[in-house]
């Protein structure tokens, strides 16, 4: 797992290596300011911490399965005597959190 600064970093290399990169104002075509770069730079840093924090928070809503099916697998956990980790929505929450780590 990355720091902040190690982001900001190759952040930091992406937005240099994109040099030129331009605006749109007032129906000109410009170059970026220094002051747009450096925040260019800002931006791309956080956005990739974001993604590394909570990224998988996105991802596990994604391989979740729907709630109605979830909710049908509880009930034939609960009829089959399988309300522990032998159960099936165990098993599949499991399998989600495990491909989709929190981060430490």
């Amino acid at each position: 797992m990355a720091t902040k600064d190690e982001l900001q970093a190759i952040a930091d290399q992406e937005i240099d290596d994109a040099k030129p990169m331009y605006a749109q104002v007032n129906n000109e075509r410009r170059e970026f300011t220094d002051a747009e770069y450096d925040q260019a730079k800002i931006d791309l840093g956080n956005s990739k911490w974001e993604a590394q924090q909570f990224g998988y928070v996105q991802a596990r809503q994604e391989a979740y399965d729907s709630t109605g099916n979830q909710l049908d697998q509880l009930f034939w956990d609960i009829h089959n005597n399988k309300l522990d980790k032998t159960g099936e929505w165990y098993k599949a929450i499991k399998a989600v959190k495990d491909a989709n780590p929190k981060p430490s």
